[in-house]
């Protein structure tokens, strides 16, 4: 039993220290939004969605006995999220702020609301728990789901520049310690959604070494097209007159047993080819 209670706490630990470093993961992302002092091309839902999810899960932790590993994380990935919400709304322009407001009072006031009226007043006892842990687990189930945008995204351009492989990774290491705690600890509320969590985050990692080294699409440069253009010779605009002044050779030797000598039958066809050409031009 000891031994039991020491794998559940350690793969909990884990679990903890590798869920935290996910939730500084965007740190850089909002040090590049102070910076240019914008949050113009990033959403607000992924954050209001993560203050959403830990809500539940704390809330959850209420009625859920001996959940202290999971009240510590969620804990601080509320507070991450709220610092992360502020400082968009900081530096969001006017639509985005009302959107993210929409999307808080969606989720965060009437959605979490409604969870909690319905879950204190139509249930009890363990069936609290249970209806709780449904909620938790599929709201969980959806969170892991979101990044399949993100892969449909990299498929698309055959570029990884949104899909970050040490994000990837931590998620996966994330929902594979956050199984086997739900495994030991017998709540499949935790462990499942982790399964799908550990499957997804393979998966991003694969999409990740396929896609990690675009093929390079050589351009040339504006003044190297300039200078070749500017060697071309036009034969449509010399005309037929000038054409007729270029004598064509072929090498073989005259009488005298040296030199070249003028294909004449050759300047022919050219000339005339010139002619039909300059016809087409005037019509």
């Amino acid at each position: 039993m000891a031994l039991h209670l020491t794998w559940v706490f350690g793969f909990g630990l884990l679990g903890n220290i590798i869920s935290c470093l996910v939730c500084l993961s965007p740190l850089p992302t909002f040090y590049q939004i102070c910076k240019k002092k914008t949050s113009e091309g990033f959403q607000s839902i992924p954050y209001v969605i993560a203050l959403f999810s830990a809500m539940l899960w704390l809330f959850y932790t209420i009625f859920k006995k001996d959940t202290i590993l999971l009240i510590t994380i969620n804990s601080f990935a509320f507070f991450m999220a709220i610092g992360y919400i502020v400082v968009y709304l900081f530096y969001a322009t006017k639509k985005d702020k009302i959107l993210t407001f929409k999307l808080l009072l969606l989720f965060n006031v009437f959605g979490f609301g409604l969870v909690c009226v319905l879950t204190l007043f139509l249930t009890q006892g363990h069936k609290r728990v249970q209806v709780l842990g449904w909620i938790c687990m599929i709201f969980s189930i959806c969170v892991f789901v979101a990044p399949l945008f993100i892969a449909r995204k990299v498929i698309k351009t055959k570029s990884v520049e949104f899909m970050p492989f040490s994000l990837s990774f931590f998620l996966t290491l994330s929902a594979l310690m956050w199984f086997f705690y739900g495994y030991l600890k017998k709540d499949q509320f935790v462990a499942i959604p982790n399964i799908l969590g550990f499957i997804l985050g393979l998966l991003q990692m694969l999409l990740y070494m396929i896609y990690r080294n675009p093929k390079k699409v050589v351009e040339v440069e504006p003044k190297l097209q300039l200078e070749i253009s500017e060697h071309v010779v036009d034969l449509e605009k010399l005309g037929p007159t000038i054409f007729s002044e270029i004598t064509i050779v072929i090498p073989k030797l005259n009488d005298s047993g040296n030199g070249f000598v003028e294909d004449q039958n050759a300047k022919r066809q050219a000339m005339e080819i010139m002619k039909a050409i300059d016809v087409v031009n005037k019509l």
